[in-house]
């Protein structure tokens, strides 16, 4: 079938019964950087975080960013997270999280609009081999939800598909614009943030794994000025 053409095309843990070759794995020198992935949401959250950490601090460790774990990971992947970003080109997830080759999905796109290709690619990873978390990152000065604003409180439509954007983040706009804020669109990337990983919660496919505490889906925002991840809601508990 042709589905399950597309599904098995990015091969994961369920994917096969290949195992990473040997003479890969015995290329890299063992280290905490080829550490196995966390398994449950909280702890995955916790090594999202501590890389994190790290890159605001400039002590970077570039784990799995080798030529060996490059190879280890050939045949097969075991994500321990899906992350949901802009495409904004100073919010690049791997960096920002200090991760490597194997170690994130990565769904970019302007201002993390999610609509049903994307939804497709976020449940990928939870539905098929049981990746634990799903982050959806809003980030400090995001020129999609700010040209949104600005189309929707002038009532003047954005050129071409960009305005299918604005029309995403309406809900969050209807949200912020029922009050005044210092800043509007800072509180709109929030607000929007917070509402795309709550759609994300119900999602058909990915709400059973919620229920059962397999999987959590959380809120965060980057800030540009410190490159600091704040984890908005939607923490799992230890």
């Amino acid at each position: 079938m042709a589905t399950a053409a597309v599904i098995t095309g990015c091969s994961t843990k369920t994917d096969s019964g290949a195992t990473p070759k040997a003479s890969a794995l015995g290329a890299a020198t063992p280290s905490a950087s080829m550490s196995a992935p966390p398994a449950t949401p909280s702890a995955a959250l916790a090594r999202l975080l501590e890389g994190n950490a790290r890159w605001v601090k400039g002590s970077l460790q570039r784990p799995n960013q080798s030529v060996g774990r490059r190879e280890a990971v050939d045949e097969e992947q075991d994500p321990y997270g899906v992350v949901v970003s802009c495409i904004d080109s100073r919010v690049p997830p791997e960096m920002v999280f200090d991760t490597g080759i194997g170690d994130l999905f990565a769904i970019r796109t302007g201002g993390q609009v999610v609509a049903p290709v994307v939804t497709g690619s976020i449940e990928y990873g939870p539905v098929t081999s049981g990746t634990p978390l799903i982050l959806v990152l809003g980030h400090q000065r995001c020129g999609a939800v700010k040209a949104a604003y600005k189309a929707l409180k002038e009532r003047k439509p954005l050129p071409g598909d960009l305005q299918s954007i604005a029309e995403a983040v309406r809900p969050a706009y209807d949200v912020i614009a029922k009050a005044k804020h210092a800043d509007p669109v800072d509180a709109m990337i929030r607000v929007h943030a917070r509402q795309t990983a709550t759609g994300l919660r119900r999602d058909p496919a990915l709400a059973p794994l919620v229920k059962k505490g397999g999987l959590a889906v959380v809120s965060a925002y980057y800030s540009l000025d410190t490159g600091r991840v704040e984890v908005l809601d939607g923490a799992p508990a230890a």
